[in-house]
């Protein structure tokens, strides 16, 4: 497979990748920027564990290829903070104990960063449909949603 040159700017610092045409944006940002937050959950765009934003849209990480993100901003769970300091979305996560294995826990804060972008207000009902594309096994939803409407009503520390 022949390589290809690719420059996207991930987590706010501009690299200039070496890729292989098919490569999806999961893999460049695990395998070559050792960016590890993404996970590889059902490789089908079904689970949402692999979710970034890419010029502040979610996206499902597993079936964009980077060649297509060619100039695009990304964002990964990685570059949701500053240094140690949390968002305010990281830190409601952590108070509503919406923290459990962690799996689904990137993909989650970013789909909720885009959705709290779009609509910073959001309502419950909107929160559980910009929420409803990822999947989590251990919390039952009910603490994620509690979280980002804390957020989403200025009750979040």
């Amino acid at each position: 497979m022949s390589a290809t040159a690719v420059t996207l700017t991930v987590n706010g610092r501009e690299r200039r990748l070496s890729i292989p045409v098919d490569e999806t944006l999961l893999g460049s940002l695990r395998d070559r920027l050792g960016l590890t937050g993404a996970k590889l959950g059902c490789n089908q765009g079904v689970c949402g564990a692999c979710t970034v934003l890419v010029d502040g849209r979610g996206v499902r990480a597993c079936l964009a290829l980077s060649v297509n993100c060619e100039g695009a901003a990304v964002t990964t769970v990685e570059g949701l903070g500053e240094g140690r300091t949390l968002t305010r979305l990281q830190e409601a996560f952590v108070a509503a104990g919406a923290v459990q294995c962690g799996f689904c826990t990137s993909g989650m804060l970013l789909a909720a960063t885009a959705l709290l972008a779009e609509r910073p207000h959001a309502s419950i009902d909107e929160i559980r449909a910009g929420l409803a594309g990822n999947i989590c096994r251990c919390t039952g939803y009910r603490k994620i949603v509690d979280a980002v409407l804390a957020v989403a009503s200025g009750r979040a520390p």
